[in-house]
């Protein structure tokens, strides 16, 4: 049921009447990461949305519930926290889940960066395109659950092409 002392906006007419630039704070947190950017004019702020549009979050909006996030959102919001930070170690599992192509660009470049920086990023994946681009392949099997974990290929994607594993099967197509 809709509030009826604030029409669903959670917030008293006192509030609503504070406006930035035309807009109340109900207008200013529909505002997607994307618009936010033409929007505000402080570095400060403008600095944070820019981290959020780098690790591909730019249709979000300002007022979303981190409830509502996807496991790879949620794990792209972490890692804008850390795109500064250097000599750490990332460890996620299948960032790539769920994305778009354009986003795993988006999540390559952030990858990138972070190891420019010092840091080192261990990825759990299946996505070959990711797997493809990695510096370091370990794969485990021979397969599935309880009839893998033994290391079955461990080396760069050129060495893991030629190999004999389902990975570099689908690394080779």
């Amino acid at each position: 049921m809709t509030c009826e002392a604030c029409g669903g906006t959670r917030y008293s007419d006192e509030a609503l009447s504070h406006t930035y630039k035309g807009k109340n704070i109900v207008d200013v947190l529909q505002l997607t990461i994307e618009e936010a950017k033409d929007f505000f004019d402080r570095p400060k702020i403008i600095k944070r949305i820019n981290t959020l549009r780098e690790v591909g979050l730019e249709y979000l909006t300002l007022g979303q519930t981190t409830s509502s996030l996807s496991g790879g959102e949620v794990q792209r919001l972490k890692l804008a926290s850390h795109l500064k930070k250097e000599g750490q170690i990332y460890i996620l599992d299948e960032p790539s889940l769920g994305l778009h192509a354009q986003d795993n660009d988006k999540l390559f470049d952030v990858f990138q960066k972070l190891v420019e920086r010092g840091n080192s990023v261990i990825i759990i994946e299946h996505n070959v395109d990711f797997i493809a681009a990695s510096d370091w392949v370990i794969e485990l099997g021979p397969g599935g659950g309880k009839h893998g974990g033994e290391i079955i290929f461990e080396g760069t994607p050129e060495q893991m092409s030629p190999a004999d594993t389902v990975t570099a099967k689908w690394l080779r197509d």
